[in-house]
């Protein structure tokens, strides 16, 4: 009879224990706190070393597509005259609008270091200088020449959100014109993009 008795105990205390085992899984579950980072989906941006180094409007809007992979678009605006700077041929446009790909390799949703697919259709002047000898003496002749053209290369950078969904985006990339003659071979990008995620 003892026996008998403890057998029901013994079952009714294992399924008490059981069902407050789960009773403080589901507890523990619901206090998790879900991040805006990790569930938005848009993010808009600026450039801030294009706006201090160039005086250029760098603007860029992001869509995050899975926790690994986005795309965007960045729009670029020259807005001081730079006749008398020297900034490198691969910078030197006046508009552009480049299409990326983004492949993130982090944990966290679109967050850490990444690789990029780019396409850029650019706009501006290109300066070319020729050199000629006559007489044992060089001259040199520097014409510009308007251009549009399009480009295609790759990038490589490391995105970092907080948990509000503020953001530092470090990225450089490389890019071949494929089109114009008067235009710049390569096309290059440094950014330091300052954004929100929503």
């Amino acid at each position: 009879m003892k026996n008998q008795l403890l057998l029901p105990l013994f079952l009714l205390a294992s399924f008490l224990g059981f069902s407050q085992e789960n009773l403080t899984k589901t507890e523990t579950t619901a206090k998790e706190e879900v991040y805006k980072r990790d569930i938005a989906k848009n993010e808009l941006s600026i450039g801030t070393l294009n706006l201090v180094a160039f005086g250029a409007l760098d603007v860029a809007y992001e869509r995050i597509m899975t926790q690994n992979s986005s795309w965007a678009i960045e729009a670029f605006i020259l807005a001081l005259d730079r006749k008398n700077e020297d900034i490198g041929d691969a910078f030197n446009k006046d508009v552009s609008l480049t299409g990326k790909y983004k492949h993130f390799f982090g944990d966290r949703t679109a967050w850490g270091f990444y690789v990029n697919g780019l396409a850029m259709i650019s706009s501006g002047k290109f300066r070319t200088t020729e050199e000629t000898f006559v007489n044992g003496n060089f001259f040199y002749n520097t014409e510009e020449k308007d251009y549009t053209d399009f480009a295609l290369g790759f990038g490589l950078g490391g995105k970092f959100v907080s948990k509000q969904g503020f953001f530092l985006d470090l990225s450089t990339g490389i890019g071949r014109n494929l089109f114009s003659d008067d235009s710049p071979v390569v096309v290059g990008q440094f950014n330091v993009n300052l954004g929100f995620r929503f």
